[in-house]
């Protein structure tokens, strides 16, 4: 009943840019912080950015100066501005959020942490 979609993957060369967009739909009370991770083929999951309620940005050292993390409370979605592309920004990008909504026919609010189903990005050298 929540859904979290990423868009915005692809293939780029590198020095070029990406922009990814997370969309969360459902009957939403609140989005808490709304992070995002990238994992590259035979690595583990690692959170790169993230943005919380209070406006508070937090990037990965990695992508430090690279990558701006902003989100639109109005339309309860997350964006990752990605420039300077680097081979080993590759992976599969992951959005994820904390959030509250009501569940269909109940009378008390959900809360939890949920996925996106992740977007693609190549980067060729």
């Amino acid at each position: 009943q929540v859904q979290l979609v990423e868009f915005g993957g692809g293939l780029v060369q590198a020095g070029g840019s990406l922009r990814l967009s997370c969309t969360v739909s459902g009957r939403i009370f609140s989005i808490g912080a709304m992070r995002w991770y990238r994992q590259a083929a035979g690595k583990q999951r690692e959170l790169i950015a993230t943005t919380t309620s209070g406006d508070s940005l937090n990037y990965a050292d990695s992508v430090k100066g690279r990558f701006t993390v902003s989100r639109d409370n109005a339309k309860n979605a997350t964006y990752l501005q990605m420039n300077s592309l680097k081979p080993e920004d590759a992976g599969v990008y992951y959005c994820n959020a904390d959030l509250s909504y009501w569940p269909i026919g109940a009378v008390v609010k959900r809360s939890g942490n949920y996925w996106g189903q992740g977007t693609q990005v190549n980067v060729s050298s």
